[in-house]
């Protein structure tokens, strides 16, 4: 759940696109914090399996509050939704896959101008950082800045120990099923924007 000190403006809901990404850069950094386990309604073996209208609240409800966990960071640190949903695109690029304004346009589906804005609000505050490429000063590469870094894994602890409590409370089994369910939950949302 969001702090209660997020202001009410930042309470509603806004549509955006799941964003589990935002988990793992965090989790890296996060300290586990105990508390009192609320009542599982899908533990054990017995019962149906939840149909999709179950899934599609489920979903909706995370969403909701990843948005509002990023509008709070958002407003935090002077940025805007997109500013987020870019920073976002920066730490998921692949390993030796370069992020540059062009790939964010088309993530994003931005405009060029839009981009250009993204990232001077982005680099103004510490986030990323603009650097030509050695071989062709044409293209620059856009790297996540430590400062940034540190920003975010603040700003976001408190789900880092939400997703740390919820996956102590799973088997591997059952971990490895989570992730397979959001991989190819993923795969296919990213098919139907193609």
């Amino acid at each position: 759940m969001c702090s209660p000190d997020v202001g009410r403006s930042l309470r509603e809901p806004v549509t955006q696109e799941l964003n589990i990404s935002i988990i793992e850069f965090i989790y890296r950094g996060a300290v586990p914090e105990q508390h009192e386990e609320p009542e599982d309604p899908w533990k054990g073996d017995g019962g149906p399996a939840p149909d999709l209208q179950t899934y599609a609240v489920l979903l909706r409800r995370m969403n909701a509050e990843f948005n509002r966990l990023a509008q709070h960071f958002a407003h935090e640190h002077g940025l805007h939704l997109t500013d987020v949903q870019a920073l976002i695109e920066i730490l998921d690029a692949d390993p030796g896959t370069a992020v540059t304004p062009g790939r964010l346009r088309e993530r994003l589906q931005l405009t060029s101008g839009a981009v250009t804005a993204c990232l001077d609000r982005l680099e103004k505050a510490g986030h990323v950082q603009r650097v030509r490429d050695a071989r062709d000063r044409r293209v620059v590469h856009i790297h996540y800045a430590g400062r940034g870094r540190e920003l975010a894994r603040s700003s976001f602890r408190p789900l880092a120990r939400s997703t740390e409590a919820a996956m102590r409370r799973l088997s591997d089994d059952e971990l490895r099923t989570v992730a397979r369910f959001l991989t190819l939950m993923g795969d296919e949302l990213d098919a139907q924007s193609r």
